[in-house]
């Protein structure tokens, strides 16, 4: 039996506490908050999105390659479906969505449910749970992690297992400084970078705050009329500071890269059709429908509520109809139905990502068991390392997965 302190209780955590403890080993769980579980029970926007639905081979295609290949070994050992399975013997009911997200029923505290169901599993299997323990610095030099400090005290085991997060969301206790001390053991990591996170604009608009574009695509460009460099369909939703949304989230990694390279716009397409296209629709419509407002045409496509201040940008009267649109008028009409300008983009917070990028640099660590190379006692798991999948569940189901590979110790 082996003496093993895991050190985060999020969702890595508790799953590596759980199956060391189930393995008969003595397991501390070293919390820093004063309950477990915290960024679990915000996750999904408080719903709580568990996993995706899917096998592993439909799970790994989300991830970029390398983190596709790193993730194998894990996401074989301790699939979606092993995760659903423990929750519903404790009691917890769950849901797929038509877009394979998985969450628990729709009822007051059903995120807080999940948290309570791994707690549950982690004291049954006779874990020691320690919470408001923060951890403060790390002792040794390789080969081995000779001590854990939590303020004046120090702690020592045989196995240390560091699920500590990342650097989203510092308020849910995931400040990120446990990989400057891994540096500086030498261990190879990747500095924090924004992900999944709401976008800033330099032109917010906050009269605009709730409305949602969907069914469309955000366009990523190097400036207005500059190359490609990402594209995302889905919807977005207009925020007092910028724009949210599932589209938003999954492009923001990509806007802040682009921003600090020096060039970076977006845009949103309504409709996916060519301008080509949808220009000489407008123009047979106004043939055949000669009285058609202008702006009766634009509410096909963008919500009401933006038909007017749009308009009046262009300075297209509201009350003009398509046939007396000038060319002009009509492209720009084009413009806001299939590339809505949204602008630039401010600095993305890192402090506001669902997860953040960067972490443990993947190739440090043996995928199999989620030790560190080189190292005889040290294990990493979760949102640490340097793994950031798109929404939809994808991102916890890692961190369960290389939680219960870095807990069979």
């Amino acid at each position: 039996m082996a003496k093993v302190i895991v050190v985060g209780g999020g969702a890595a955590g508790l799953v590596a506490a759980w199956r060391a403890a189930s393995l008969g080993h003595a397991v501390s769980l070293l919390e820093a908050n004063g309950r477990l579980g915290v960024k679990l029970r915000i996750s999904g926007g408080g719903k709580c999105n568990i996993t995706h639905d899917g096998p592993p081979k439909a799970l790994m295609t989300a991830f970029p390659m390398d983190q596709a290949r790193f993730l194998r070994p894990s996401l074989h050992a301790f699939d979606n479906r092993a995760v659903l399975d423990l929750l519903h013997r404790e009691g917890v009911e769950t849901y797929t969505r038509d877009n394979g997200r998985v969450f628990p029923l729709d009822r007051p505290g059903s995120a807080a449910a999940v948290v309570a169901a791994f707690e549950t599993l982690a004291h049954r299997a006779g874990v020691d749970v320690r919470t408001g323990a923060r951890a403060t610095a790390l002792e040794g030099r390789v080969p081995r992690l000779a001590a854990l400090r939590v303020g004046e005290e120090r702690f020592t085991a045989d196995v240390f297992i560091l699920a500590t997060g990342g650097a989203s969301y510092p308020e849910t206790g995931t400040r990120g400084e446990v990989l400057g001390w891994l540096k500086q053991l030498g261990v190879p990591v990747k500095a924090w970078f924004p992900a999944l996170a709401p976008i800033p604009m330099t032109r917010p608009r906050p009269t605009w705050e709730g409305v949602a574009l969907r069914g469309g695509e955000l366009r990523l460009s190097a400036g207005i009329a500059g190359r490609r460099l990402g594209v995302f369909a889905g919807d977005i939703v207009f925020t007092k500071t910028g724009v949210s949304g599932p589209a938003a989230l999954e492009l923001s990694q990509a806007a802040e890269r682009a921003r600090r390279d020096g060039a970076a716009w977006l845009a949103y397409a309504a409709t996916l059709e060519p301008p080509e296209t949808v220009d000489t629709s407008i123009q047979s419509e106004a043939r055949g429908n000669p009285r058609l407002l202008a702006a009766t045409w634009l509410q096909r496509h963008l919500p009401e509520r933006l038909v007017d201040p749009l308009l009046e940008e262009a300075g297209i009267g509201r009350a003009l109809m398509l046939k007396d649109l000038s060319k002009a008028a009509r492209k720009t009409l084009v413009g806001l139905a299939t590339a809505l300008p949204l602008g630039e983009p401010q600095p993305v917070p890192l402090a506001r990502g669902e997860v953040a990028a960067g972490g443990v640099e993947l190739a440090a660590v043996d995928p199999r068991t989620m030790a560190l190379r080189g190292w005889e006692n040290l294990r990493i798991c979760g949102e640490l390392l340097d793994i950031d999948g798109p929404v939809g569940g994808y991102n916890l189901q890692a961190a369960f997965s290389t939680g219960y590979v870095a807990g069979s110790v």
